[in-house]
């Protein structure tokens, strides 16, 4: 993000071969280094007002579903006063700088007070080499507790759950402030393959979209499982997922239609019992 645009001519950061870029910025920003930026690869958006919210609501279209800000004070105050920041990872460093023109990790949230000061919940730490990495969300968190359905609303897909506990809550196409309970939420999972083996797989949805084509007995059939497993992330798992199916009806499994929601299920367990915190 940068509003005029005052960007190096040259930095890694435009060699997309490894990984796409995306620069945001104010409209009429430096035009001619626009140019520069597009004939390297580099994707230019401008925004009549570039503000974090309008910026998180365009990755929302994209359908990036979580985005890892790495800025300065200025930004990153206001960020957190626009209400797009959830999480928060801080490193304390055993260092001492002092001074009116040190720079601060956040910059002016208009707070006067210790009273007035944003508490992190849920909050972490992890020592890095000499450093301390401290972690947690902000409050408030919004109260995202579903309704539970009445005992005969809900299914039972998984013989050792009971269907008529009343703390089994039943979703479907649910969301979630930090993204813990989609299929793309960034959480590996250990799954046994047809042999016993353990295997682990990136998401959720890595594993979903492979297993419309696990046990065809077909080389292509296998090559698209390992394409799936070793895409970069979710979105791309599901996009090539999506995309062979419709190109290669023939390979999916003949039992996709009636195993899917067991598929799903069978991660979706493994990832709650592996991630108690979610």
């Amino acid at each position: 993000m940068s509003q005029t645009c005052n960007l190096p001519e040259e930095a890694n950061l435009w060699n997309v071969h490894e990984a796409y870029t995306i620069v945001a910025t104010q409209r009429g920003a430096r035009r001619d280094f626009q140019k520069k930026l597009a004939m390297k690869g580099v994707e230019v958006v401008e925004f009549d007002m570039l503000n974090p919210r309008d910026v998180m609501s365009y990755c929302y279209d994209r359908g990036y579903l979580s985005v890892l800000w790495e800025c300065g004070g200025t930004l990153s105050a206001a960020a957190i006063s626009a209400r797009v920041i959830h999480k928060v990872y801080a490193f304390c460093a055993p260092k001492i700088i002092g001074g009116v023109t040190a720079p601060t990790p956040v910059g002016d949230l208009g707070m006067n007070q210790m009273t007035q000061a944003i508490d992190l919940i849920d909050v972490s730490y992890e020592q890095i080499d000499r450093d301390m990495l401290m972690s947690g969300f902000i409050q408030p968190i919004p109260d995202l507790s579903p309704v539970i359905p009445s005992a005969d609303e809900i299914p039972s897909v998984d013989p050792e759950v009971s269907p008529y506990e009343t703390n089994i809550i039943s979703f479907y196409k649910t969301w979630d402030t930090f993204g813990a309970f989609s299929n793309f939420s960034p959480h590996p999972i250990d799954m046994p393959d047809e042999k016993g083996d353990c295997l682990t797989w990136p998401t959720v949805e890595h594993y979903y979209q492979a297993h419309k084509f696990v046990g065809v007995d077909n080389p292509q059939a296998n090559d698209i499982v390992q394409e799936i497993k070793q895409a970069r992330s979710p979105e791309e798992a599901a996009r090539i997922g999506r995309t062979r199916q419709r190109e290669f009806p023939e390979l999916i499994r003949p039992d996709w239609e009636s195993m899917k929601i067991d598929v799903m299920y069978r991660a979706l367990k493994c990832k709650f019992s592996t991630y108690a915190h979610l």
